[in-house]
């Protein structure tokens, strides 16, 4: 006899077929996995911090199809240690000092968990009050610490690249007669080339956001920068009036707190001066700088920056906080509204409530928002603005003292000012004969080399980059736990290195 159908109109029969990881077994690989990380940070990466995995290595020891059938949480953690680890570059090591340092203190990495635990889109105030509300409020206390002026309203991105390409989206906004939004750029006669401007030390991130927001590369001016790597404001100017003159349609001036490559601070103060003769959007990029306006001495680094149209900091860079939280700030929030608002049928409910709450879907790309306030609120609240002030102050103090035996070392030379943490150097021994371009040569060899060396044996990972075309070290210090023993023991290596490779 043949089964009869299922009742379609019942639910309740329905089983459950396995569901989650139960909650006890959650619990204990939730403390297992605790201590790991508790014995990382207290310890170190058990690893060389810069990974010595071959490409490949890890892709060949996973499986090339999905399991189809699920493993116990021990097997898990047993492929994380065999597999997984030895292919990590130790971000979170206290000699992590390449490119900006990314330290995740105790209380974020909670805060992470806790997001990640009760799973928030704050998207929408009905979809996550307390996301919003303390996005908002957290995004206040920091630009109170800045000592950026109230009318800045600030929310949380991923990166400082999204923070750019928004700015210089809102800065085509600002000029509402140019119609983008509704009539886009694309085969219009009517319009003219729209022109964006940045020092020749600007992130590539500028670079980047001409080509994604379509004004093409051939539209941005990479302004020449002095002695000190800071943006000519008079080459600024010299700049956006020749393009005036030419019919192109100057829109946007890209300035920096804390480049890159030198960590140089522009003339902000100028820069604004010329914006807002000639109607450009000021966006200031101190995503790796822009914290140190915490400490109460190095508050003058956002000098000129209370007129800028917006403004990025990284707390993922040098305020404790992981991966990924990038602080974005703007100070004619309604242009930034106006740019991206946009609210299909499936969110119309949202309507109803604009005018009593904030929902940030409206000031950005993405609709889906994690929950990225939690985790700097407890970095905030743990350290509190003394607590972060004094750490900032002494990573500043390791980069000044090391400075300071640079320009006493012979063979060794400071390539850039220290304004942040951030040592610009290069060894340079006085024996070298050639013609200039030989000298410079063989320095970027034996620099290279030393870097190289230094990388390979584990102990620290260090970056580089090029100054005015020469070949120039970098040590950042940002990490929590790095101290003047991690710092001078770097050196030693590094002048043992240099020795070696000069003789």
């Amino acid at each position: 006899m043949p089964e009869s159908p299922p009742n379609r109109s019942d639910i309740s029969p329905l089983p459950l077929p396995s569901g989650d990881m139960p909650v006890e077994d959650f619990r204990t690989a939730g403390y297992r996995v605790i201590d790991w990380i508790a014995d990382y940070l207290e310890k170190g990466p058990r690893a060389p911090i810069l990974s010595k995995v071959e490409p490949g290595e890890v892709t060949g020891r996973l499986s090339e199809t999905a399991p189809p059938e699920g493993s116990s949480f021990d097997e898990i953690f047993r492929d994380f240690g065999e597999i997984i680890y030895p292919g990590l570059t130790h971000w979170n090591s206290p000699r992590y000092m390449a490119y900006f340092p990314s330290s995740a203190s105790g209380p974020a990495i909670l805060g992470e968990l806790l997001a990640a635990g009760t799973s928030q889109n704050a998207m929408a105030w009905r979809t996550s009050p307390s996301g919003t509300e303390l996005e908002l409020r957290v995004m206040d206390w920091l630009r109170d610490l800045l000592g950026l002026p109230g009318e800045f309203h600030g929310h949380i991105v991923d990166t400082a690249s999204i923070s750019t390409m928004l700015a210089l989206a809102a800065a085509r906004e600002a000029h509402r007669d140019l119609q983008i939004r509704t009539r886009g750029a694309a085969g219009r006669s009517d319009l003219p080339p729209l022109t964006v401007y940045a020092s020749e030390e600007a992130h590539s991130s500028v670079d980047k956001s001409v080509i994604t927001l379509g004004y093409g590369q051939e539209q941005l001016r990479k302004i020449p920068t002095d002695n000190d790597y800071r943006m000519i404001s008079q080459s600024l100017h010299d700049a956006i009036r020749k393009d005036r003159d030419a019919g192109f349609h100057p829109l946007a001036v890209v300035a920096t707190v804390g480049t890159t490559s030198s960590t140089s601070i522009d003339p902000v103060a100028e820069i604004a001066d010329i914006c807002q003769e000639y109607d450009l959007w000021l966006h200031v990029d101190a995503a790796y700088g822009g914290v140190a306006a915490i400490v109460p001495e190095k508050r003058h680094i956002l000098d000129g920056c209370d007129r800028a149209d917006s403004l990025v900091v990284n707390p993922h860079k040098w305020l404790f906080t992981p991966m990924d939280c990038s602080a974005f700030f703007v100070r004619r929030p309604e242009v930034l509204k106006a740019t991206f608002s946009l609210i299909p049928e499936y969110l119309s409910s949202e309507r109803d409530s604009e005018e009593a709450v904030t929902n940030l879907m409206d000031y950005g790309i993405q609709l889906g928002r994690r929950f990225r306030s939690l985790k700097l609120w407890m970095v905030l609240r743990y350290f509190g603005a003394d607590g972060m002030a004094e750490r900032l102050r002494y990573h500043m103090t390791l980069a000044d003292r090391l400075a300071g035996i640079i320009e006493d070392q012979p063979g060794v030379e400071l390539m850039a000012p220290v304004n942040f943490a951030t040592v610009c150097f290069r060894f340079h021994p006085g024996s070298l004969e050639g013609t200039e371009e030989e000298i410079e040569a063989r320095l970027e060899e034996l620099n290279s080399r030393i870097m190289a060396e230094a990388n390979a044996t584990g102990e620290v990972f260090l970056s580089h980059t090029k100054l005015k075309d020469q070949y120039t070290l970098r040590l950042v210090f940002g990490h929590l736990r790095t101290t003047g023993d991690d710092v001078r023991e770097v050196w030693e290596l590094l002048t043992r290195l240099a020795e070696k490779a000069a003789g």
